[in-house]
């Protein structure tokens, strides 16, 4: 293995690309160079703070410049990003930075009253910086994030230098247990990424091989989704690693029009979403304008971490025929595990992917499932991929296995494999329905759901019942003005998936309440069915 370490990558890119645009944000266009220099004086403000080396360092923050700054000012002091999700409470955010070892945690004003009152159970934080948002003054017991960016000194480099060992932390969402730190190693993450997302970096080269490689030709990528998640900050990574700017949308709630208004206007070629949660929006605002926005820029849209329906997938590409859609079969801790491409005339499927080099899908006893034979398997993903969650060496032992002599990432997504060789994903075993004794994944069911006319989006749970101990539930979020029919939405699921995986009942929300990564809570969804149809 190589010693890639994203400051040393970046640090290059910023001496290559002086005054290319880096991070775009509304008016607000960043140079490299520019944010070069003041993720110097933001390490230089951690390392004085008194952090030791390899501590965590919490990004509190909606989409903005200081996002990937803060990473990029971490990394260069040898210190660990963790993401942290922005609609956590305080006890939440307490368990995170706790686990995490957090020594510093960089926040937009506007949480500064979610942070005060659990500021001293967190002893190991020795910096708050405090990001200006409009929302109220700096608190006391935070600094300005811009007086820690203005600080002078010399690019910062930690006494032993920086490796390509150090570490980058992802938290797993938590949506079915407690969140945890999936730790990797930069080295890992820099040749794992880049190689997925079109810039590959040598398994054994150096910072010197990039030298000479930029010309500024990268056009910007933008994530819609979170950066507080993979599907959102991954691709960040990657992009400044090509010398590509990133523009960051100044709404805080996901807004269609801003979001094409941007492409257009930055011309924006890459962009990652979150499947239909954010594929929907989008093709509404296209239907609704047609001819609106000019997106000959845009060449790629990339998604995951939901189900990407192939109906969204073909009204994007009428609007814009000529880019590719691609849909990244991938999780925390396991990155790479299948990808299907849409473009060129042809739309993948619903929840079908090729299998990537890496991957194999076998069956209770680690034993490959034959294709076409219908058998459910676990998925998983050998390669460069996380060393372990962090503190937690039982899951690890559970999640990374040794198959025939070789490590895999094995995060609890089943699949069958078809004839052909492809997948057909049917969720994490760990939202699996048994009833009667037959297994059924909730994402098949959901995508069922979400065909018929009258239903805007849909949750598949368990609950519990006398004769089937768990009874196949949906939970569904109607359309304005859509007439429900719970028999009719029912006989449609059967139409094409067998009985004992259609629904017995469905409770009808106000809204699913997906997260702004497009993912839901089951445990709080379970329990409103199980509430809504009495029973215990």
């Amino acid at each position: 293995m190589g010693n890639w370490n994203y400051a040393d990558v970046w640090e290059v890119v910023a001496e290559e690309l002086p005054d290319a645009p880096a991070l775009i944000h509304g008016d607000l266009a960043r140079t490299f160079a520019e944010a070069d220099r003041r993720a110097n004086g933001v390490a230089r403000h951690l390392s004085d703070a008194g952090l030791e080396r390899q501590q965590s360092v919490a990004q509190y923050l909606y989409n903005c410049p200081e996002y990937l700054e803060s990473m990029f000012a971490a990394f260069k002091a040898a210190l660990v990003p963790v993401n942290t999700n922005y609609r956590y409470t305080a006890d939440e955010l307490l368990y995170l930075w706790d686990n995490a070892d957090a020594g510093a945690v960089v926040f937009h004003g506007g949480f500064a009253d979610t942070v005060d009152p659990i500021r001293d159970r967190l002893p190991k934080v020795r910096a708050w910086l405090w990001v200006d948002d409009g929302s109220g003054d700096c608190p006391d017991w935070a600094v300005p994030y811009e007086q820690a960016a203005a600080t002078e000194t010399d690019r910062v480099v930690p006494d032993g230098g920086r490796s390509g060992d150090d570490l980058n932390m992802l938290y797993t969402g938590g949506t079915t247990g407690m969140p945890k730190g999936v730790m990797w190693r930069q080295d890992d993450l820099v040749v794992r990424l880049n190689a997925t997302l079109g810039v590959p970096f040598a398994d054994d080269g150096t910072v010197d091989d990039l030298r000479g490689r930029y010309d500024g030709s990268r056009a910007p990528f933008l994530p819609a989704c979170p950066q507080m998640h993979g599907t959102g900050n991954f691709p960040c990574l990657s992009s400044w690693c090509a010398g590509g700017a990133v523009v960051t949308l100044t709404e805080r709630h996901f807004d269609a029009v801003e979001l094409l208004d941007t492409i257009e206007r930055r011309g924006v070629g890459h962009l990652s979403i979150v499947g239909d949660a954010f594929g929907k929006p989008i093709l509404r605002a296209l239907d609704a304008s047609p001819g609106r926005w000019d997106l000959s820029s845009l060449v790629q849209i990339v998604s995951s971490g939901v189900m990407w329906s192939k109906e969204i997938k073909e009204g994007l590409l009428r609007h814009h025929p000529d880019m590719f859609l691609m849909d990244a079969f991938s999780s925390s801790e396991a990155l790479g595990m299948g990808v299907s491409v849409s473009g060129g005339g042809a739309t993948a499927e619903t929840a079908k992917f090729a299998l990537t080099p890496d991957s194999i899908v076998v069956d209770d006893q680690l034993r490959p499932v034959e294709p076409g034979s219908g058998e459910i398997g676990r998925l998983a993903v050998g390669g460069r991929q996380p060393i372990g969650y962090y503190k937690d060496p039982e899951k690890s032992a559970r999640t990374f296995l040794e198959i025939d002599g070789t490590r895999y990432s094995c995060p609890g997504d089943f699949a069958t494999v078809e004839a052909d060789g492809t997948i057909t994903l049917l969720g994490r075993g760990s939202v699996c329905i048994n009833t009667g004794g037959e297994k059924v994944f909730p994402e098949e069911v959901e995508e069922a759901l979400k065909r018929h006319p009258a239903v805007l989006d849909a949750v598949v749970v368990g609950v519990p019942d006398e004769k089937f101990g768990e009874a196949v539930t949906g939970v569904v979020e109607l359309r304005d003005g859509a007439t429900f029919d719970e028999r009719d939405v029912i006989a449609h699921v059967r139409e094409g998936l067998a009985a004992y995986k259609s629904p017995k009942r469905l409770v009808v929300v106000d809204t699913i309440g997906r997260a702004p990564n497009g993912k839901v809570d089951y445990r709080r969804l379970k329990h409103e069915a199980t509430s809504a149809l009495g029973v215990s």
